[in-house]
């Protein structure tokens, strides 16, 4: 059963391994193969960040992370920051599963409507997201200077 857990600083090294199982996105987003834990620190605890960060649990097992913002100020949309998946767990839809029970605590919280930014050449994560309904509404280039596609859903 899929569940989420807040992540917390004494569990880094359990992030760390989530992220750098995914070298390919790791390359797409940062030209590296892997994440240094100060990166990671400075981009989960970094107290002037508003998101929201997840661990997405398999019964007892970390499987990967969800990271929510809930109000961007630039656009006033919720944004999806990151659904990663442990690369160990990919190909079995655990990452389906972790999106649908994460629109169920959306709509609970009365949110209705999601964007989130694709890397350009992450064809795997687009086809991903409009699979489970995304659309596609604009290029942006991000905080870090990156060009990505944003996509939206809208939940009536």
């Amino acid at each position: 059963m899929i569940t989420f857990e807040k992540i917390t600083q004494d569990l880094l090294d359990v992030i760390e391994e989530i992220t750098n199982s995914n070298q390919s996105y790791n390359l797409m987003e940062n030209s590296r193969l892997t994440r240094t834990k100060e990166e990671l620190l400075n981009e989960y605890f970094d107290s002037s960040k508003q998101t929201e960060t997840y661990f997405i649990k398999l019964d007892d097992t970390y499987i990967g992370l969800v990271d929510f913002l809930k109000l961007n100020p630039k656009d006033g949309f919720p944004w999806l920051g990151l659904l990663m998946i442990h690369n160990d767990y990919q190909g079995y839809g655990f990452g389906t599963n972790a999106f649908l029970l994460f629109e169920e605590l959306l709509l609970k919280r009365s949110i209705h409507g999601l964007r989130l930014g694709v890397l350009l050449s992450n064809q795997q994560a687009k086809t991903f997201w409009e699979s489970q309904g995304f659309t596609y509404v604009e290029n942006r280039t991000n905080a870090d200077g990156i060009e990505v596609e944003v996509y939206e859903k809208l939940y009536s």
